[in-house]
């Protein structure tokens, strides 16, 4: 990291987490969520600049841009959100806005509800081939619903897609290990699968990891494919069982991704599709 951007990561002190996009890209679009502190390059893209949107932001001596009101939240925290939009999307919803944490779904919606519907909304892929052209030269933008059941089925899948980006949540195991050898990463390769054996990613000449489909190792976030950058980054090293177990679980979170990616596009068609009204 080349400087600590405190006015940005300072937040991240406390209980906190983050929207991390681009403002224009050459590559492919992409969004993540973090709870850690970060750098702002090859975050979601390989070349271009990231930027980090925490959700909250606390009142500090060190954060000499935000200047956050006083709240009773925790740590005197105060959404990142700005008063028009989240007015104007209480207006929309015909539902109050709270300051922390999540809604009730009746009556109330709060930051953590938003930040979710947003993660959904841009995990559409709909939503990313849509507006590819204005992606790649400016911020992407947020499309406010007034349909408040979509609002809510859209952000209890962001909130899933959160929490298993995050690595909040143990998904099942849906890969092997299974030939012996020195465990030694080498030439990291991909076979794709066939009638009589399933998609492997080996790390030297003998040794794969068993059961990866060919969508979840060509999946990429930004400009990295992430199954083999995982890998790459860890060549001339041994594959060692914390590292079978972590990587086990990247592959469970891709599949998942891609499942709640197509089920993000189902529901948003359901109700009219895009532009979302």
């Amino acid at each position: 990291m080349d400087y600590p951007r405190m006015d940005i990561n300072v937040n991240f002190k406390e209980t906190n987490f983050a929207l991390i996009t681009t403002r224009q890209t050459r590559e492919n679009f992409a969004s993540l969520a973090t709870d850690l502190v970060c750098g702002q390059h090859k975050i979601v893209s390989a070349y271009d600049g990231s930027y980090i949107f925490p959700l909250y932001v606390y009142e500090t001596d060190e954060l000499p841009l935000l200047e956050p009101a006083p709240t009773s939240a925790p740590g005197g925290r105060s959404p990142n959100l700005d008063e028009k939009f989240t007015q104007e999307f209480a207006q929309k919803l015909n539902l109050e806005f709270i300051a922390d944490g999540k809604g009730d779904q009746t009556q109330t919606f709060g930051p953590e509800d938003i930040f979710n519907y947003i993660y959904a909304v841009f995990h559409s892929p709909t939503y990313r081939k849509r507006y590819a052209e204005f992606l790649k030269i400016d911020f992407p933008r947020v499309p406010l619903t007034s349909q408040t059941q979509l609002f809510w089925q859209l952000a209890k899948l962001g909130d899933e897609l959160v929490q298993i980006h995050l690595m909040k949540t143990q998904l099942d195991e849906i890969v092997g290990f299974p030939i012996e050898g020195d465990n030694l990463i080498e030439k990291i390769t991909y076979t794709e699968p066939t009638e009589k054996q399933n998609g492997r990613v080996y790390i030297n000449k003998t040794q794969y990891i068993d059961n990866v489909s060919s969508e979840i190792y060509n999946f990429y976030i930004g400009g990295y494919q992430v199954c083999h950058k995982w890998l790459k980054d860890r060549k001339d090293r041994k594959f060692t069982y914390d590292d079978f177990d972590h990587y086990s679980q990247i592959v469970a979170i891709l599949q998942r991704t891609i499942e709640l990616m197509k089920n993000i596009d189902k529901i948003i068609e359901n109700y009219g599709g895009f532009p979302i009204q």
